[in-house]
């Protein structure tokens, strides 16, 4: 089953270049959210977001990231120019692509994210910098049961 993803990114040109990539990369896009709301309404049926930072509706990419996280479960990778911006975001997301980016980087994070058991913590990708796991977090969850 191919994973879907959600680009979250209100420049439209660069959402569409970000679409081909991700396509090319055999997976399917759920959606294009240019703000909060729209990444909320596509973010059921989705696996992977890609969140840049400054949206439609202002810096909202950290907190959308958090809440694609926590309420959808939702493998979240920011993609900007501003890594710095991201603060205590950083620890509800996989990593950040610097933009500007390369297909192969977009990619390359992309499939290793729609792994299961994603170590993208140890990942050498040209242009991703992936995050620590949360304190207490392995890159694999267990069930209780």
């Amino acid at each position: 089953m191919s994973k879907k993803i959600l680009i979250v990114e209100d420049e439209i040109f660069v959402a569409l270049e970000i679409e081909q990539i991700v396509q090319d990369a055999g997976f399917d896009v759920g959606g294009i959210a240019a703000d909060r709301e729209a990444a909320m309404a596509a973010a059921e049926s989705c696996d992977i977001a890609l969140v840049d930072l400054n949206l439609r509706d202002g810096p909202t990419g950290p907190a959308i990231g958090m809440e694609l996280a926590s309420r959808f479960g939702i493998k979240v990778i920011y993609v900007t120019a501003n890594p710095a911006q991201i603060g205590t975001a950083s620890v509800a997301a996989l990593g950040v692509v610097t933009k500007p980016f390369r297909a192969q980087s977009i990619a390359q994070t992309v499939r290793l994210a729609a792994t299961e058991a994603a170590d993208l913590a140890t990942a050498e990708i040209a242009g991703f910098t992936p995050f620590p796991p949360p304190r207490g977090a392995s890159s694999v969850a267990v069930s209780a049961g």
